[in-house]
């Protein structure tokens, strides 16, 4: 193992480490004192961990992209197993599996959940499960810049001057991206106090918002987001994990940068608002459009959460959008935007080149000077295949489960794209209490696998499969 990973896992052990002092601090604070043992266990546990990777003398500061990927992905299986502590810990006698189930669920910023109540459980340990989202989100960016290598050009551009990242780079970057993600975190929690949340609901609610995450620190969203104007600035928070982390910090130095910092934030934004007008003109009659729209959100930016007023005729546009997702670097999972774009307009000069051989048909990327490359288009369709044969794989296998095929089907959708069940998808009453420990397995994987790009997957078969 390289320096840098020892310093990229040993600084999430660290970061555990002082999430859960806070939460030692809350347990002391409002005298809940049956889940304080878990949450030491987890500040001395987690500590340790830091340490001992942080004090292993190892000056190979470089690291091949293999490493890089497994690195990663070894973060997502082992992080998550010492956020079991407080689960496993406290006093509700809860299983291993279903522990790292809902650790894994958290970590991926998935939101599946084996509490049918969230009233039955602690408020140490409902903010647990928020900071838990909130640091697999900040996990997931930082895989990003590690893995940036494996990305498009595009993307790499839009990342203005650092084309390369050596390990300082990194580091460099990463603790940017830590830093505006700790501001607009904070910003989304004002907000929430803004619009008359109680102060315990917006912490739990801006760990979720940053992070894409689909835990409630409450049963019905109804209950809580209950007005029209309460409606749209949720929905509008929610679209803060749908555009780059880079946003924020591009408007703050935009004199600097010129305007070809915004052109992946700007597709993006002419997306959302061709979806939200083509809603608007065929549905604000029969509906609440507030409704409509704040499921919109949470399909495009991977959250999920919904009102049982969302009609049901709109599932299946609703399961397209949260495929699609949001920008590379943002904390939404899905296929990415500039991918499908990308491919449909590849795919469409293409076909014209057949049919008017005497024109010229450029693969330009609208509002740039950039164009698709082949080896980008290659990547996208590696991606989209991936993701296909993993749909029906987690299908097949949580059929073999006892899910029917409408089930499985859809929780693979969710459980890839890293999407939480609700009555957008008409899953909001399925439980995974009460699957099989084989079904909460596979789920498991899965929820890793959608969290990693799908090409990693490609480079890591293409090390150990194909060597030759």
């Amino acid at each position: 193992m390289s320096k840098l990973s020892q310093i990229y896992l040993g600084g999430f052990f660290l970061l555990t480490s002082i999430i859960s002092f806070f939460n030692i601090l809350y347990c002391y604070y409002f005298e809940i004192f049956y889940s304080l043992n878990g949450f030491i266990y987890l500040s001395i546990v987690s500590l340790i961990l830091s340490f001992t990777l942080f004090i292993q003398d190892k000056k190979n500061m470089k690291i091949v992209i293999y490493e890089k990927i497994l690195i990663v992905i070894l973060g997502y299986i082992f992080i998550p197993l010492i956020f079991v502590i407080p689960y496993y810990f406290g006093s509700y006698d809860i299983a291993f599996i279903d522990c790292y189930f809902e650790s894994i669920s958290g970590f991926t910023s998935t939101g599946f959940t084996i509490f049918d109540n969230i009233k039955h459980i602690d408020e140490s340990l409902i903010i647990w499960r928020s900071s838990t989202q909130w640091i697999g989100g900040i996990y997931f960016l930082f895989s990003i810049i590690i893995l940036i290598d494996i990305f498009d050009n595009n993307l790499k551009k839009s990342l203005t001057n650092f084309l390369s990242f050596n390990t300082n780079e990194i580091i460099k970057q990463s603790f940017k991206v830590l830093i505006l993600y700790s501001l607009i975190t904070i910003l989304i929690f004002f907000i929430l106090k803004f619009i008359n949340l109680r102060s315990f609901d917006s912490l739990n609610l801006s760990l979720s918002l940053i992070s894409s995450g689909g835990f409630l620190p409450f049963k019905n969203i109804e209950a809580i987001i209950n007005t029209d104007f309460k409606r749209f600035v949720f929905s509008i928070l929610m679209l803060l994990s749908f555009f780059s982390i880079f946003l924020t910090y591009n408007i703050v130095y935009f004199k600097k940068k010129g305007t070809r910092v915004f052109l992946e934030d700007l597709n993006l934004f002419i997306y959302l608002i061709v979806i939200v007008f083509i809603f608007l003109i065929f549905y604000r009659f029969d509906n609440n459009f507030s409704y409509i729209f704040f499921s919109i959100t949470s399909s495009i930016s991977n959250i999920g959460f919904s009102f049982k007023e969302v009609p049901l005729n709109l599932i299946f546009i609703f399961f397209v959008l949260t495929i699609i997702g949001g920008s590379f670097f943002s904390t939404s999972s899905g296929l990415r935007f500039i991918k499908i774009y990308s491919l449909v307009k590849f795919s469409i000069n293409e076909l014209l080149s057949h049919s008017k051989p005497n024109h010229i048909f450029k693969n330009k990327i609208p509002f740039t000077d950039s164009f698709i490359l082949m080896s980008d288009i290659e990547k996208y369709f590696l991606s989209i295949l991936i993701f296909i044969l993993s749909l029906f794989t987690i299908s097949f296998l949580l059929t073999l489960g006892g899910f029917n095929f409408d089930e499985s089907f859809k929780i693979g959708i969710l459980t890839i794209m890293n999407t939480v069940n609700s009555s957008m998808y008409n899953l909001d009453e399925f439980s995974f209490s009460n699957i099989t420990n084989y079904s909460k397995i596979i789920l498991i994987i899965f929820m890793i696998i959608g969290r990693v790009e799908f090409i990693t997957i490609l480079i890591l078969l293409k090390k150990f499969l194909l060597k030759s």
